[in-house]
């Protein structure tokens, strides 16, 4: 191969420097777990659809995908709801949990989720889980989850992507497994969520 040919020039490290300032996401990245569910509409297509939201957010790269499950909707009568599909994605971020909190809002509205019944049918749920290690109590956004330690839907998941997930001031993912219920929580190994290429 002749010196001539192009492709094996250097790259000039001007071009290296745009490269590396235009991935915000070099600069100091936070990691954050975002729980997804649906149960209304094509459900599978609706989380894919969010997670490519996600890694579509400035800021905001997507780490690594759960499988999905089929769960039991919780905190309403057997059978008076569809079941839903749940994820767990696993993020970095340079964004501050309260703007990741506005877009996960966002991308529910996109999927025109409705807000007007506690514990109703949604098209997309949104949640922050975790992020880094903060632990707040602001009403608008608590973190971690007020309810993640308890719920098979999230912890499982969870537990499939990071087995070393600590729930901050709560304990292990594994560790809160043991004290949960998994009935109503299904692997659905025939279908399958992309991480965004």
């Amino acid at each position: 191969m002749s010196s001539s040919d192009p492709t094996v020039q250097p790259v000039p490290a001007s071009v290296v420097e745009q490269v590396d300032a235009a991935d915000v996401t070099l600069s100091n990245p936070k990691r954050a777990v975002i729980s997804l569910g649906s149960n209304l509409g094509n459900r599978l297509e609706t989380l894919q659809g969010a997670i490519d939201a996600l890694e579509d957010t400035p800021g905001l790269r997507v780490k690594a995908v759960s499988p999905v499950y089929e769960t039991e909707p919780w905190g309403v009568d057997a059978g008076s709801q569809p079941s839903y599909y749940n994820a767990v994605v696993l993020v970095k971020t340079t964004l501050p949990p309260d703007s990741l909190l506005e877009r996960g809002h966002a991308i529910e509205e996109a999927f025109e989720r409705v807000r007007d019944e506690r514990w109703g049918p949604r098209t997309l749920d949104v949640d922050i889980v975790s992020y880094q290690d903060v632990v707040s109590d602001d009403p608008a956004l608590t973190l971690p989850h007020p309810r993640a330690h308890e719920r098979a839907f999230v912890l499982v998941p969870w537990y499939d992507v990071d087995p070393e997930a600590v729930v901050p001031g709560r304990g292990t993912v594994a560790e809160l497994l043991t004290g949960v219920t998994r009935e109503g929580v299904q692997v659905r190994t025939d279908l399958e969520l992309r991480l965004p290429e």
